[in-house]
């Protein structure tokens, strides 16, 4: 997740003093005098993607998010975020319009180590646990998807013995999380190769045998271009088993026209499909400061040019 170290910053304008945020979307207006449209796709950005133009606050980057065409937002730290501040979220959300995309389920890092791939008790029982709490958080900020990572391989075990423990892990998560209408999105990553979760087809496998509408797919297209590649045909081969995307382009991990992916005919690709849901932001701004910012929204304007 990016830091949040920047000041707010101020201006004047039309006699008054204006804060950082409504003058960005002062700035923002287009010729006609309206705020940016939408996007073609709900795209959702986190806190610190536009700390410069908003500042420091992640209820002003909202507000300054949605002058500039955004509706979603995602946040991984949710659950680390004090109930209050959960709350504020979620109706800052509610009265603009905007959905909350994914957090993920941990207030910790137990989920990066060996855990329900060894089908222990002890883990099993800190998922129950946090999917409880997942509950509550997502009531407060209005969230319906949610990240779950199954950790590392246990090398003392089979593939075969690990998946078991996972899918039965994740069946007891899904009873937990389905009566509330929250979805738990499975995220394959390429960070090490000590991660189990790692392409599409064992993900896709996964959520077949958990046979849950709460166990879906996040297809990250960052890590999913570099542990596999040929991203546009491996979308429609598990595409009923995926609930969220993720973008970041590679190398490098920043917004789209950065690197060698095509997102444009990816973004069309999952429109076309008839796709309603949220793409998260999952990734850094190539360039630092404000011009980065705005380079960042012109990248998705770039990209979301596909009608």
């Amino acid at each position: 997740m990016l830091r949040r170290d920047f000041v707010q910053q101020s201006v004047l304008a039309t006699g008054g003093l204006l804060t950082g945020t409504m003058a960005a979307a002062q700035a923002a207006k287009t010729k006609s005098g309206t705020a940016e449209k939408p996007f073609n796709l709900n795209y959702a950005f986190h806190d610190g993607m536009f700390a410069n133009s908003a500042g420091p606050d992640f209820i002003e980057q909202i507000k300054f998010g949605h002058s500039m065409g955004f509706r979603a937002i995602e946040d991984n730290g949710m659950m680390g975020r004090p109930v209050e501040q959960q709350k504020k979220i979620g109706d800052t959300l509610a009265s603009l319009g905007m959905s909350m995309g994914v957090f993920v389920v941990t207030s910790d890092n137990w989920h990066w180590k060996t855990s329900l791939t060894t089908g222990k008790q002890e883990f099993i029982d800190r998922m129950i646990k946090d999917c409880k709490e997942t509950v509550e958080v997502a009531k407060r900020c209005n969230a319906k998807w949610v990240t779950v990572v199954p950790g590392n391989y246990d090398r003392s075990l089979s593939l075969e013995y690990q998946t078991s423990n996972v899918i039965n892990a994740l069946r007891k998560a899904a009873a937990i999380l389905e009566p509330h209408g929250i979805v738990m999105v499975l995220e394959a990553l390429s960070d090490n190769p000590d991660l189990f979760l790692r392409h599409t087809d064992q993900s896709y496998m996964i959520c077949q045998a958990v046979n849950s509408p709460s166990c879906k797919f996040l297809f990250d297209m960052y890590h999913m271009q570099r542990n596999e590649g040929d991203i546009i045909a491996n979308i429609d081969r598990c595409w009923n088993e995926t609930g969220y995307f993720q973008i970041g382009d590679n190398p490098g991990r920043n917004e789209p026209g950065t690197g060698e992916m095509n997102y444009r005919n990816i973004f069309k690709h999952i429109y076309n499909k008839g796709y309603k849901g949220i793409l998260g932001m999952e990734h850094g701004n190539a360039i630092k400061g404000k011009e980065g910012e705005a380079a960042l929204i012109r990248a998705y304007r770039d990209a979301d040019a596909f009608r």
